[in-house]
């Protein structure tokens, strides 16, 4: 049964145990029945390389936006952000949101980046991938009002019960990372148990937040096997169903990787 990591930053991997080459990366993964990857972008600066990637493996996916805590020289419009993303090769915009844990003199214009991403992704009708970090009554204020219809995913989620609710309530995913296999993660380990399993994704968000057993040493795309076992055995189901569910979530989310593996 095959899986996806629907979030991680193929760019960014320490690759030395694959003497540089992606690909062995890829492999290792491909290996553990890991079928496809999402590529996300933290700048737009970062797409024209995820599209080479999804260009040159049929099985990466990229999507195309900037990290709410990424420092810019020029604040990008919604315009230009519509132009990134509205290429064939883009399955979704962001990852983008809130993220209140630094440096607060930025909230406001993080809440305008947000914004303007959603917009965007109505525009071309592309789901959003959402980062959201302590800042839960503006993450779905702003859902409310400016992404009723643009969708997506709250990736590596680390908030709690009712916010995961809510946000499905409105038609958005939520997915879980390795954070979840933590010691400390027992609000995480409480939304994986509970969310109902078609509202569900996992991911590695790789290079960062190596579950366990593999802590101390970078993410790789490989461990979000690692993610979903956990996940299965926390939820009372096998592993099978888990991947065969979160695969089928995946595709029925991003319609464009969906039209993508049927070509």
């Amino acid at each position: 049964m095959y899986l996806i990591d629907s979030h991680c930053h193929l760019d960014r991997l320490d690759l030395t145990a694959y003497q540089g080459d992606l690909a062995g990366a890829l492999d290792a993964a491909h290996d553990r029945g890991i079928s496809h990857f999402l590529a996300v972008s933290v700048t737009l600066d970062d797409v024209a390389e995820l599209k080479d990637l999804a260009r040159q493996y049929t099985s990466v996916f990229a999507s195309a936006g900037v990290h709410p805590l990424q420092d810019l020289p020029h604040e990008p419009t919604v315009d230009e952000i519509i132009k990134e993303a509205e290429d064939d090769l883009i399955v979704a915009v962001g990852e983008t949101g809130l993220d209140y844990h630094y440096a607060p003199e930025t909230h406001e214009l993080q809440r305008e980046r947000f914004r303007r991403h959603l917009i965007a992704a109505q525009a071309v009708e592309k789901p959003v991938i959402i980062h959201t970090r302590e800042a839960k009554d503006d993450t779905l204020a702003i859902l409310r009002k400016y992404g009723p219809d643009a969708k997506g995913v709250l990736h590596c989620f680390t908030e709690d019960l009712a916010m995961a609710r809510e946000a499905i309530r409105m038609g958005y995913y939520v997915s879980i990372s390795g954070i979840v296999t933590f010691r400390n993660a027992d609000q995480v380990r409480e939304v994986a148990k509970a969310i109902p399993l078609d509202s569900l994704l996992v991911e590695t968000d790789a290079p960062y937040l190596a579950p366990v057993p593999h802590r101390g040493k970078k993410c790789e795309p490989h461990h979000v096997r690692d993610v979903a076992e956990f996940i299965a055995d926390l939820r009372g189901i096998s592993y099978d169903e888990l991947a065969m569910q979160t695969t089928a979530n995946f595709f029925r989310l991003f319609k464009g990787a969906a039209k993508t593996k049927q070509e």
